[in-house]
């Protein structure tokens, strides 16, 4: 009953086995091997254009480090107000910017709206050289709230930003979770829709420690090898983050796990509807947003429920209630829900069975 990260989740075979056979023999160091080369060639191929692809351990590094690329440090990077960058990331945007400031923009479902863009970027202008300046915007796909930009949402809010000379950042720590439910190409998902720079994660859908920021404009990237090596970030066994990439993306293995992660979660909102704890949030990716009693939170940690329990951004849950948040991965089985929605049973509703019959889940596009 672990639904507290798609972090928590173990590695996929698949990745280890490509570790295991990187590791066989020598190799150039610092992102010269074979490896690196065959998974910059990968992501040309799945963006469907030249790409300039550098690889990191860390979802923050590839956040920060994108960041600072595309901002100097008297600019501001416009951020929904409860995105990772600005929430979860300990100054890391602002420490590899220089002192660059990010700016929270309030929106429902974790999502920035056009009228809330244009709103905050009202703010800005005429009071030069006093004020710092909107340099960057940045979406999260999926967001911290489990929802999801449509296509044309992202392309509405690369058009101001564009109004405004700004570049477009998407932090794509669960970029394939939302791709899977759109049923978009990457390519759709990202520079087709106006994004400049990318955040690709594979760490929470099923990787070790692999990250990457792709560049849909080689130009914007010059440099950009320096500022990751004099950040720390340019792992010497290169190789390593490489092998689990190409494992990752090799016969859309990304998308397959995503699609698991995703049906999980379905499952998980389906059970509980059906036992009166219906969603709080839509379920767009694999995160499940619920409404529990206090009451019955203590009764599930104390059985081994593992989740956590966030601020309830602007929901009105009631004092004696608390906004859980479950998440699903590539590694959750239907035992796992069905372990926690019968102990939820407890306290009145229905118990959930599972019907043999039942097809495996899979996330409908929406």
């Amino acid at each position: 009953m672990n639904f507290a990260s798609d972090n928590t989740a173990p590695v996929v075979s698949a990745v280890l086995d490509a570790l295991a056979e990187a590791s066989r023999g020598y190799a150039r160091g610092y992102g010269t091997d074979d490896w690196t080369k065959a998974a910059e060639r990968r992501f040309c191929e799945v963006f469907e254009r030249e790409v300039a692809a550098f690889l990191v351990p860390t979802g923050t590094a590839a956040n920060a480090l994108a960041l600072a690329q595309v901002s100097p440090p008297w600019g501001a990077i416009l951020c929904h107000d409860q995105s990772h960058i600005l929430t979860d990331e300990c100054g890391a945007p602002e420490f590899f910017g220089h002192g660059v400031k990010l700016v929270g923009v309030c929106g429902d479902g974790g999502k920035i709206t056009a009228d809330g863009l244009r709103e905050a970027l009202a703010g800005y202008g005429g009071h030069s050289p006093h004020q710092v300046i909107p340099s960057a915007l940045s979406i999260t796909q999926a967001t911290e709230a489990g929802t999801i930009y449509r296509t044309n949402e992202i392309a509405a809010l690369a058009d101001i930003a564009r109004q405004r000379s700004l570049a477009v950042h998407m932090d794509g720590a669960r970029f394939a979770n939302a791709l899977v439910r759109l049923n978009a190409t990457p390519a759709e998902m990202t520079w087709r829709s106006g994004v400049d720079v990318l955040s690709l994660g594979a760490t929470k859908g099923g990787a070790l420690a692999a990250e990457a920021v792709i560049f849909f404009d080689p130009a914007a990237a010059a440099l950009f090898g320096e500022r990751r090596k004099r950040g720390g970030h340019l792992l010497s066994k290169h190789r390593f983050i490489a092998a689990q990439f190409l494992a990752y993306l090799d016969d859309d293995r990304w998308l397959a796990l995503a699609r698991h992660a995703n049906g999980m979660a379905d499952k998980l909102a389906q059970a509980l509807t059906a036992i009166r704890l219906p969603p709080a949030r839509p379920v767009e990716a694999n995160l499940v947003f619920v409404v529990l009693p206090r009451t019955l939170d203590a009764k599930l940690r104390a059985a081994g429920a593992s989740y956590y329990v966030r601020s309830s951004g602007g929901l009105n849950i009631g004092a004696d209630n608390v906004l859980g948040r479950l998440v699903t991965s590539f590694a959750t089985l239907e035992e796992d829900i069905e372990r926690f929605v019968n102990l939820c049973v407890k306290f009145g509703a229905r118990p959930y069975e599972r019907r043999s019959s039942e097809p495996r889940p899979r996330a409908a596009p929406i």
